[in-house]
């Protein structure tokens, strides 16, 4: 069987390093997913805002390359501790696919793109190619007795400083919200994490975003206009 992508995200995280790991980790989180011309007719979206989420099918693009492992080091466990690829969302997966539960914010109709959707809460990077979007189902798939693994319930979060950065009071609600939203989930990678004042950066709403951490407390350092660095609210 071949698959081909049916749309590409466009989203609001410019590069993979802050993405969330998970949807709904963000909420102010945005993209859109713009529809290959082939799938562009309006009858192929027929209905669609009678839901308010939607399940993405997509493709981890940045490092389907790399080819799949058995077993990963999954962060939450602090990249110390191995389980099977089988029981992770690793990227380094056997047909390098993805599975995101994403909100839809609504449908905008546009001269040369059709419907574009509107998504809200998404973990994906600027560029995931979408292979198919199916609809959520509360009553079906919202398990209330599920359990959750090695990751059973929501990460810890920082406490985000912006105090003093400028430009930073300038910028949209949005852009503000979301920036503190990926900060506050430490997108360091585990090993980095023992390196105290070490300035990163991250491309978030179309914006070079430096800062760094110490302790639980993260201090935004600067926020700089960026080329390709995601779509700006």
């Amino acid at each position: 069987m071949e698959i081909r992508p049916v749309g590409i995200v466009r989203s609001c995280f410019g590069g993979k390093f802050a993405v969330p790991r998970q949807p709904g980790l963000c909420p102010s989180a945005w993209g859109e997913l713009v529809f290959e011309p082939e799938f562009r007719q309006a009858e192929a979206l027929r209905g669609i805002e009678g839901f308010s989420h939607l399940w993405l099918v997509f493709g981890f693009h940045l490092t389907v390359d790399a080819g799949w492992k058995p077993t990963v080091r999954p962060p939450r466990l602090g990249g110390n501790e191995r389980v099977g690829v089988f029981a992770s969302r690793s990227t380094f997966r056997p047909n390098g696919l993805g599975l995101s539960l994403v909100r839809l914010d609504g449908v905008e109709w546009r001269s040369g793109e059709g419907g574009v959707l509107l998504l809200g809460g998404l973990d994906l990077v600027d560029g995931t190619p979408v292979y198919d979007v199916k609809p959520y189902l509360p009553y079906a798939e919202a398990v209330l007795d599920a359990r959750g693994g090695f990751a059973p319930g929501e990460p810890e979060r920082l406490d985000v400083s912006t105090a003093g950065v400028a430009g930073f009071d300038d910028l949209p609600e949005r852009s503000r919200r979301l920036i503190g939203e990926a900060l506050a989930l430490d997108p360091r990678p585990p090993a980095a994490r023992e390196e105290v004042g070490r300035v990163h950066g991250a491309g978030l709403c179309g914006l070079e975003v430096k800062f760094r951490v110490e302790g639980r407390r993260c201090e935004v350092v600067s926020v700089e206009p960026a080329e390709g660095s995601g779509l700006g609210a």
